[in-house]
């Protein structure tokens, strides 16, 4: 099984060689719609070509970001042009009536920001976070930015493993889950500080 790994690895790190960024961009986009394609198969080879001076730290940065972007883009659309007439129409027959879709949209148009921001950084979440965003209208060019803020820092991650790690894919994936480990504890902390901040200003 070990050997089957480090062939498929071995295949990701010739494909994105020789595809280069557009490549990366094109595989992000995948990874960031509702296909399930984990960005850890696609930015830690991405990193190891770092490693070997075959590509750049910004340009790896700038097509993964820019891929997921355009992917979150992707389900943005089909939530607000598919996705909100069917509920508003259909909902009440699954126990969503007008008032429960109201409050949903009142919460999100308040805290979607860091919604936004916390979900491209946690696994499983990343890839549907747009859904809610779509479907609520939360401002594009907000949701664009935030979107972008945290797909470059977790694709960055992800180039720092493979940087580091290699060409292995056992240990980049190990390596991977502990910093979804980290990153999901700074998440939490980071809500914990919004939530005081929120708090106190009402309060003020």
């Amino acid at each position: 099984m070990h050997d089957y790994m480090q062939i498929f690895f071995s295949w990701l790190v010739d494909t994105i060689g020789s595809m280069g960024y557009p490549g990366i961009m094109l595989l992000m986009f995948i990874e960031s719609t509702f296909i399930p394609l984990p960005s850890e198969l696609v930015i830690p080879p991405a990193g190891y070509l770092i490693y070997q001076q075959q590509m750049s730290w910004a340009g790896v940065i700038i097509s993964g970001t820019v891929g997921s972007v355009l992917g979150a883009l992707f389900n943005y659309g089909i939530a607000v042009y598919l996705g909100r007439p069917v509920i508003l129409r259909y909902g009440k027959y699954f126990g969503v009536t007008e008032k429960h879709f109201l409050k949903g949209e009142a919460f999100f148009l308040r805290h979607g920001n860091i919604s936004t921001f916390i979900g491209r950084l946690i696994l499983g979440v990343r890839h549907y976070i747009s859904f809610p965003a779509g479907l609520w209208r939360m401002n594009l060019a907000k949701f664009s930015f935030y979107t972008a803020f945290g797909a470059s820092i977790w694709v960055w991650i992800l180039a720092y493993i493979g940087f580091f790690v290699g060409d292995n894919k056992e240990r980049i994936m190990e390596v991977s889950k502990q910093w979804s480990v980290y990153v999901i504890l700074a998440c939490i902390g980071l809500i914990a500080v919004y939530i005081f901040w929120h708090k106190k200003r009402k309060v003020l």
